[in-house]
């Protein structure tokens, strides 16, 4: 098998060819690494790899292997971090200059986790500073770029983690999402992003921000890998103060067989977008595909708002408060644009976050019927194409310009607010090459669910055989 098969390869089929000895850690650890050398220079998806101790960890796993001991679910597969993600001995900066040097002495939980079950960490994503952006720049380690074409944004904040994958630079990302930041960039990379219910994956120590809608999840180039790393992050840890009852599922067990008597509802615009055309023409052909599958497809809309002022109020506010001191120090070293942001919006009255707080469950109230009625929803992921790096959004969508990036974001915010499962699948490429994709939102705690409904759609309509031209 010649590398680039290697660095392709699920990590399902690498994790079973490990155990059975037909391929080695080492092999494996080698290919994953020579292309992180060869294409890690012009995607920027890694800011930190340590290539010293993920070789170690290979050796270490082959002789595990070589000597009969237990394995775990993960031995031997690479994974990357998210660089928000505290990893005990290996540099964690929050893509911030604040924190450049900063080494943690422990991992968060679900690095800890996915450790324990074998996976070895090659390094850390890029990501935007303090994780506050869609799009993934900044000062100290500069933007992540499409691997679908480099003059183009990887989208964020796990900007990084999403061209890893889509590159081939690893099977396996963990990234984070607080708007849409895993399925934000799994669309505009070509991959699956699942964001699981909130508080489903456990978070412990790490960097101040984005506590009340922020999931941990994985990204990965199939459906099968994202079950698998979800029966190694889910579960119940007390140190995390969201964090849900431990219903030790085995997700790949929820996958396959057909849709029969699922009642789906196609959204183009959840009544308020502004969508790209060319956005739409894919993600309704997509959603159309569903009816092959067994499910009654209807179009249908939420009776909801557009939540855009709650969220906006609630995400300002916790920017707000994980920056406001730092600045008393350290104001030098933080981007402009978040000094101003953090400057012109410190003075948000107490009684407008209570509303914005109140509106937002207000807004799962008026969620709540449509999912008695439906089972799942489908949506366009994102309302654009990827556009320039350099830029927070796009100028215009189908010729109405944008206000704000909750503009071409519209459809990933609102499941953070009522904290759904939500995933982002591949679900075709425009005529220029660049990629779409549809997300699926299921009701609360219905994580099975989403992988099902994303692994059924990616049996009638496979993409990870899908590269981008960077070989």
């Amino acid at each position: 098998m010649n590398q680039t098969e290697i660095c392709f390869m699920p990590a399902v089929e690498m994790e079973s060819a490990i155990r059975a000895k037909v391929l080695s850690p080492v092999e494996v650890m080698k290919a994953i690494l020579a292309r992180i050398e060869r294409l890690n220079p012009r995607v920027n998806a890694y800011c930190t790899v340590v290539a010293d101790s993920a070789l170690e960890q290979a050796r270490e796993a082959e002789a595990r292997v070589m000597k009969g001991e237990e394995l775990g679910p993960l031995h031997g597969v690479p994974v990357s971090i998210k660089d928000c993600f505290f990893t005990r001995g290996i540099r964690t900066t929050d893509c911030s200059r604040v924190y450049e040097n900063y080494i943690p002495r422990e991992d968060t939980v679900v690095v800890d986790w996915l450790k324990k079950a074998g996976a070895i960490i090659v390094g850390k994503t890029n990501l935007p500073e303090l994780a506050w952006g869609a799009t993934t720049d900044n000062l100290l380690f500069g933007p992540t770029r499409n691997p679908w074409n480099l003059n183009l944004t990887s989208g964020g904040s796990s900007g990084g983690a999403a061209a890893e994958v889509a590159a081939g630079m690893g099977p396996l990302a963990l990234g984070s999402d607080g708007g849409g930041s895993i399925r934000i960039p799994a669309s505009f990379c070509g991959v699956y992003g699942f964001k699981p219910s909130f508080g489903r994956v456990p978070r412990s120590v790490g960097f101040p921000g984005w506590e009340i809608f922020s999931c941990a999840g994985p990204l990965t180039r199939t459906v099968r890998d994202a079950a698998l790393a979800m029966e190694v992050m889910a579960g119940r840890d007390d140190r995390y103060f969201y964090t849900l009852p431990d219903t030790n599922r085995r997700y790949r067990d929820a996958l396959g067989g057909d849709l029969k008597g699922l009642k789906i509802a196609w959204s183009k615009d959840l009544g308020y977008a502004t969508v790209d055309p060319r956005v739409t023409e894919l993600t309704e052909k997509a959603a159309r595909k569903f009816e092959t599958l067994g499910a009654t497809v209807e179009e249908a809309n939420p009776d909801a708002p557009n939540p855009a002022r709650s969220y906006g109020i609630l995400s300002l506010v916790m920017i707000v408060e994980a920056v406001h001191d730092m600045l008393a120090e350290h104001r030098d070293k933080v981007s402009p644009g978040l000094v101003s942001l953090v400057d012109d919006f410190s003075g948000i009255p107490a009684i407008e976050r209570e509303r914005a707080w109140r509106e937002c469950l207000n807004y799962w109230q008026a969620i709540c019927p449509f999912f008695e009625k439906y089972d799942f929803l489908l949506t366009p992921t994102l309302a654009t194409l990827p556009f320039e790096i350099g830029r927070s959004s796009p100028d215009e969508i189908a010729g109405v310009k944008v206000n704000s990036l909750l503009d071409w974001m519209a459809f990933t915010y609102p499941f953070n607010m009522t904290r759904q499962p939500a995933a982002s699948v591949p679900c075709g490429w425009t005529d220029g090459g660049l990629p779409v994709g549809l997300q699926i939102v299921g009701r609360r705690f219905d994580d099975a669910g989403v992988l099902k409904v994303s692994a059924a759609f990616e049996e009638a309509a496979p993409w990870s055989g899908s590269r981008p031209p960077l070989d």
